[in-house]
């Protein structure tokens, strides 16, 4: 090879490996990769932000069944916040229930509000029906009494694997917690059928007469 050639062949290749770097960082920048978001919907209004939404449905949904919107509410500012009400799109306003101990939804200044999972608050949606399939994107808004609305799209999940402790079935309905005096006539025989332990003693005592008069 020419003293020019080889000469044109190493310029060439210097060219090549200063681009490289070069064009290495304008797509690193902007690189698809990093554009990759997380697969639990979040967002931020003010000093409100929503982490993890998902609305979770029974492990065999059907048309008819219930849902839950688990969530982590976080309180950036200095005021505690309450959580009035959560909506999702097609299914109208969830039940709130708050943690236990609680009597009401608050999300402290400073702190975080979790919804879903044992002894949390939550926010049920008893029949949400068609309006919440599985794989669906479904708009949920959160209402704060200072921050307002803050609403993003979750995912549609059923309770089964890392979910299965989140779904619907964990979370008892805001008004089925029986009163007391419903309690005392659900454990009163309906209709006058006994229940088959009342039965049996009815018996016992009916023999025990029996055998009383016969002596």
């Amino acid at each position: 090879m020419s003293s020019s050639l080889r000469r044109g062949a190493l310029a060439a290749t210097a060219l090549v490996l200063s681009v490289a770097p070069l064009s290495a960082c304008a797509a690193g920048n902007d690189a698809a990769t990093l554009q990759i978001k997380p697969d639990n919907a979040a967002t931020s209004v003010g000093v409100i932000k929503v982490q993890n939404a998902l609305v979770i449905t029974e492990p065999e949904h059907e048309d008819s069944g219930p849902a839950t919107v688990s969530a982590t509410l976080f309180n950036s500012g200095s005021t505690d916040q309450t959580l009035d009400s959560v909506t999702v799109e097609g299914a109208g306003a969830a039940e709130l229930k708050p943690a236990e101990g609680q009597s009401k939804l608050v999300v402290p200044a400073g702190g975080s509000l979790i919804l879903g999972g044992k002894g949390n608050a939550s926010a049920l949606l008893p029949a949400a029906g068609e309006a919440v399939q599985d794989g669906n994107a479904q708009q949920v808004t959160f209402t704060l009494s200072e921050t307002g609305e803050v609403g993003l799209r979750a995912f549609v999940v059923p309770a089964v694997s890392d979910y299965a402790s989140w779904g619907p079935s964990d979370v008892p309905s805001a008004s089925a917690t029986p009163s007391a005096s419903e309690s005392a006539q659900s454990e009163e025989p309906a209709g006058g059928t006994e229940s088959p332990s009342g039965s049996a003693s009815a018996s016992a005592s009916a023999s025990a007469s029996a055998s009383a008069g016969e002596s």
